[in-house]
């Protein structure tokens, strides 16, 4: 027993320089995949998220929910299409991801920060007009490009104390409503926070030298290195945005971003209070 606690201050002290340097510093953390899904990854997550907040750190929630949505539309008897990765969204589609992402999903993961101890705020992108955006492609309907993103509501929050929630649906001046992917949306919000993190949680290891070996992890990545990476073949499919997701956060003025294993519990502590780290690290 007395082993045992020896070990657990061990580990908070060594944790100490980083949460030092985190103190009164902003975190965006991008929630999805597995992590979502599962209740107990969940679980932890949420609990990750509080505690760094107790002990200084400004965190930033912005979620996705799309196989939430997915399973609405079917209820609802409607079919999801996808081209290249993106939802088709018609006028009743993006009225179904606004029920969905900014009330069941937003709602329910401000209810969970709460239980584990944390204050939390749920936002959408249409609250403050904080993603404006304008429609990326007619053949996709509603699916929105961010023209800009108005941080305000989300500084407002972080200055009183609470967690902001943000769920990915933007709109434009005309009152238009859009349904953005949450890499991106995350990526603009941390490049307009001056983010010193963005943590964006997957369903693999991080960003891989070669694809087949889980043990091929590349843990650092510098913005000249990603296009030689893409060329090469060694970034490949739906690693491409998320990895340029990261690359513009950095190059907007966020100072590091990290590709993460959302299904490995409390990855977001070990990324963060760790010499180890768990992801890929991409900096300027």
């Amino acid at each position: 027993m007395i082993i045992d606690i020896a070990k657990r201050a061990e580990v908070l002290i060594q944790a100490l320089p980083y949460i030092q340097n985190y103190y009164g510093k902003t975190v965006v953390v991008k929630y999805g995949g597995s992590a979502m899904e599962d209740e107990t990854l969940k679980k932890a997550v949420m609990g990750d998220v509080v505690l760094l907040t107790l002990v200084g750190v400004k965190i930033v929630l912005v979620h996705g929910g799309g196989p939430e949505l997915s399973a609405m539309l079917k209820r609802l008897g409607k079919e999801s299409t996808f081209v290249n990765g993106l939802r088709v969204t018609d006028k009743e589609t993006v009225d179904v991801a606004q029920m969905v992402l900014a009330g069941k999903v937003n709602k329910g993961l401000v209810n969970l920060i709460q239980n584990v101890g944390g204050s939390a705020v749920g936002l959408s992108g249409m609250d403050g007009h904080l993603i404006e955006a304008t429609m990326k492609d007619e053949a996709l309907g509603y699916v929105g490009q961010i023209v800009a993103i108005h941080p305000s509501p989300i500084i407002d929050l972080l200055e009183k104390g609470y967690i902001p929630v943000v769920s990915t649906l933007g709109c434009d001046k005309q009152g238009n409503i859009y349904n953005v992917n949450a890499d991106t949306a995350a990526a603009y919000i941390a490049g307009a926070l001056q983010a010193e993190s963005l943590i964006s949680l997957t369903d693999i290891k991080g960003v891989l030298n070669d694809p087949s070996n889980p043990q091929s992890l590349i843990t650092r990545i510098h913005l000249d290195e990603i296009s030689s990476l893409e060329e090469s073949g060694t970034v490949t499919g739906g690693m491409i945005p998320k990895l340029e997701c990261c690359a513009h956060a950095v190059e907007q003025g966020a100072k590091r971003a990290f590709i993460i294993d959302g299904r490995v519990p409390h990855s977001i502590l070990i990324e963060m209070l760790t010499d180890e780290g768990i992801g890929t690290m991409v900096t300027n």
